[in-house]
């Protein structure tokens, strides 16, 4: 089996820093890509950024110049550093990873999901 252990989010003022990590364990062979998406209450999950073998990365329009996502690849962590924080980043964020993963004795490429954590930006 194959986990996804998010940590990091919490309330900040407007303006502030936040710096979540996802760390992946278990059965895994090799990761092809790791991301964030949000969900904020009413409206559907978003993509806010991804970061593919080697390190190529991709940010949704309304984060770019102000998160950045990385990974340490022997550790199999991810991490999203989000600054200049406005309460329209409110929302639950996600780790994604999409990997290659021993499930039954057969190797094969699959979807996971981290358990989702909450950020709040609030005066």
């Amino acid at each position: 089996q194959v986990q996804l252990v998010e940590s990091g989010g919490g309330l900040v003022q407007p303006g502030g820093s936040l710096r979540l990590s996802c760390a992946a364990s278990g059965s895994i062979f090799r990761i092809n890509a790791m991301g964030w998406y949000r969900q904020a209450p009413g409206k559907q999950r978003e993509l806010v950024a991804g970061i593919t073998l080697p390190a190529s990365t991709n940010y949704a329009d309304s984060v770019k110049g102000r998160f950045t996502i990385s990974r340490d690849t022997f550790k199999n962590t991810v991490y999203l550093q989000m600054n200049s924080l406005n309460p329209e980043d409110t929302a639950v964020y996600y780790c994604n990873a999409n990997l290659r993963a021993w499930r039954n004795g057969a190797l094969g490429t699959y979807d996971y999901w981290g358990q989702g954590t909450q950020v709040t930006v609030s005066s």
